[in-house]
């Protein structure tokens, strides 16, 4: 259903390139006045869904509605949307006052007049100079820039030049003016200045505002709504609270703001599992299903652990500390797991503190399961892959283009060795890529089968070790649930990403 006062609507909207979908059943209700920014990073198909708005890009499918009336094939210039670019394509031999009236002056506005017949016929005029340097004015006072109308641009500063080229946009009228990162070009400085000034010439004009960026700031700080795109696909509609809180997926928590984002299952009513313990948690899932758990790092309580840390603490110790100003910034081990945690309090360097999150605090999305990842798991000094108490044969080349493994289990490239042993990394396993044999020690890991789901063409089953790691199996076989199991993977059908930067592994000649 449209929304109530609606002025551009996105139905199916779909944009092929030479054969690649770049923006994917595309739909979306934007209300007058609203300030919307598409938000997502480069090649998401943010900028292409600016311009198929705007009329430089024709949607493959799907239309485009304005208050109501297909525009879908109408072209640019008969559409009542201005865009500033990035870069503002000012006319450097014109001065403030010429780039801002530039349009103005093609501009031809209709009036009713009689003709020798008597009848009433619509003519079309120029504007007058007097209605030109008014709508010029008022559009200058807007951008505090009504000082500067004789200036040259080549003597503007760079935020100076991006405000004539809103004036320019805004002073034609248009019902929607879209921004396509228009503070890209900025200092850091100027951009957050710009923001706020973006954001209160929203308010004077009331018209509406389309923004393009890649900065999660600039989206939090201005919108209204915010659009999270992937791959040509919304992920996520809402406000600025509502993403931050309320993201719907990992993809959409890790893209705003800062985030511990955990593989986690449910064990319980409201029992989630992650960092080895056992969460009390808001948000009901099925018993045993794999979940994606956010925490934000301002959620994470930390406590000084002065003597011997309780059974049921989750102990982390203090591995970094960053002074941000107002907090600091600590990476926190938990085991092997890094937990990113703000406090005002100062912690020192390697203690130990007492974690806490409160339930409401834990964020529970339903996982996107298309292979099994490890964000844990480790290399042992045989360059064998460590998942919890499993070991599996990888092949560790890949970590490093053009290497091979030597005599003493270095990792090789040219002259420089690399030591591997105790090296964290991130293992993917395909769902399809696990064999699953009846009894124990027969191979990687042994497990207990948990649960078995006919998904139509195969099952899916959960297989859970000892220590509670979990491996999800796409298999035409039956199981049922209690078997004891043996898992298989062969070297070449699991992934590996180093955690930091190799050199910190390289061995001294």
């Amino acid at each position: 259903m449209a929304k109530e006062n609606c002025i551009i609507s996105l139905q199916g909207v779909n944009k092929i390139f030479d054969g690649v979908t770049v923006v994917d059943d595309f739909n979306l209700d934007i209300t007058k006045g609203e300030f919307v920014t598409f938000l997502g990073p480069s090649g998401c198909g943010k900028t292409t869904t600016l311009r198929m708005i705007a009329g430089f890009e024709t949607p493959t499918s799907g239309k485009i509605l304005l208050n109501g009336e297909d525009i879908t094939r109408i072209p640019p210039h008969k559409r009542p949307i201005n865009t500033v670019f990035q870069r503002y394509a000012l006319f450097p031999y014109l001065d403030v006052y010429d780039n801002v009236a530039f349009g103005l002056k093609l501009k031809k506005i209709p009036y009713e007049t009689t003709n020798r017949k008597g009848e009433k016929v619509t003519k079309y005029r120029h504007l007058t100079r007097d209605e030109i340097c008014d709508q010029v004015m008022r559009a200058l006072k807007i951008i505090d820039l009504e000082d500067l109308k004789n200036r040259d641009i080549s003597t503007l500063s760079g935020g100076q030049q991006q405000r004539v080229a809103i004036a320019r946009a805004i002073v034609n009228k248009p019902a929607i003016l879209l921004l396509d990162e228009p503070l890209g070009a900025l200092d850091l400085k100027m951009r957050k200045e710009m923001q706020l000034e973006l954001k209160e010439m929203h308010k004077k004009l009331g018209i509406t505002f389309i923004y393009v960026t890649h900065d999660q700031e600039e989206a939090l700080t201005m919108s209204d709504t915010i659009v999270v795109m992937k791959s040509g696909e919304i992920q996520q509609v809402g406000t600025p609270t509502d993403i931050y809180n309320e993201p719907v997926n990992a993809y959409v928590a890790n893209f705003i703001g800062e985030s511990n984002i955990y593989n986690a299952t449910m064990v319980g009513k409201l029992k989630v599992k992650f960092l080895n313990k056992v969460f009390d948690c808001v948000d009901d899932f099925p018993l045993n299903e794999k979940v994606d758990v956010v925490v934000r790092p301002e959620d994470v309580e930390m406590t000084p652990i002065k003597k011997e840390p309780k059974a049921t603490d989750l102990v982390g110790k203090v591995a970094t500390k960053v002074f941000k100003g107002v907090h600091y910034e600590y990476i926190l081990m938990v085991g092997k797991s890094e937990v990113v945690a703000q406090s005002t309090k100062d912690y020192e360097l390697d203690s130990l503190v007492s974690i806490e999150i409160a339930p409401e605090n834990i964020q529970i999305m339903k996982k996107e399961l298309t292979k099994n990842v490890y964000p844990e798991a480790y290399l042992d000094n045989k360059n064998r892959l460590v998942i919890s108490d499993a070991t599996f044969d990888v092949d560790v080349t890949q970590l490093l283009k053009g290497s091979k493994v030597d005599d003493g289990d270095y990792l090789v490239l040219g002259d420089q060795k690399y030591d591997l042993d105790d090296a964290d990394v991130i293992a993917e396993i395909g769902l399809d890529k696990i064999e699953i044999l009846d009894g124990y020690d027969r191979g990687n890991a042994n497990g207990v089968i948990i649960s078995t789901i006919y998904k139509g063409d195969h099952y899916q089953v959960m297989i859970r070790t000892d220590e509670e790691e979990d491996f999800i199996v796409d298999t035409q076989d039956t199981w049922n649930e209690g078997d004891q199991v043996s898992v298989v993977v062969k070297p070449k059908d699991i992934s590996i990403v180093l955690k930091g930067d190799i050199k910190k592994y390289a061995v001294e000649n």
